[in-house]
């Protein structure tokens, strides 16, 4: 159920900017058992991103896939790796299951979502 404060204006939701971006590189990060460290292509601009994958998926699994990312979000440390955007994705509770949120078909890198 959606509570009076946490509902936002579409001018709120305007200002986060979808992009699809491509997996080029992934692998196991070095101090955190439930993250993944994904290089990804974002149309022209690479960036890395954390993700809490580790257990969902493996690197191998990862790479060549098109994923929707928040691209204009913050960057933050993560364990001592900078992400530079958030990946979207799907969870059950009940089977504890990973999915992402993809394009239905191949396009671009960077190809804006809305």
């Amino acid at each position: 159920m959606t509570e009076a404060s946490d509902i936002i204006t579409i001018g709120d939701f305007a200002k986060v900017k979808l992009r699809v971006a491509r997996v080029l590189e992934a692998r196991e990060h070095p101090n955190a058992d439930k993250l993944l460290i994904l290089k990804v292509d974002l149309g022209g601009e690479r960036r890395q991103i954390c993700a809490g994958l580790r257990g969902h998926y493996t690197p191998e699994q990862l790479v060549g896939r098109n994923l929707v990312v928040v691209a204009n979000l913050a960057p933050r440390m993560m364990r001592g790796e900078e992400s530079n955007g958030m990946l979207l994705a799907a969870s059950d509770g009940e089977h504890r299951r990973v999915v992402f949120l993809t394009p239905e078909a191949d396009i671009e890198p960077g190809a804006a979502v809305s």
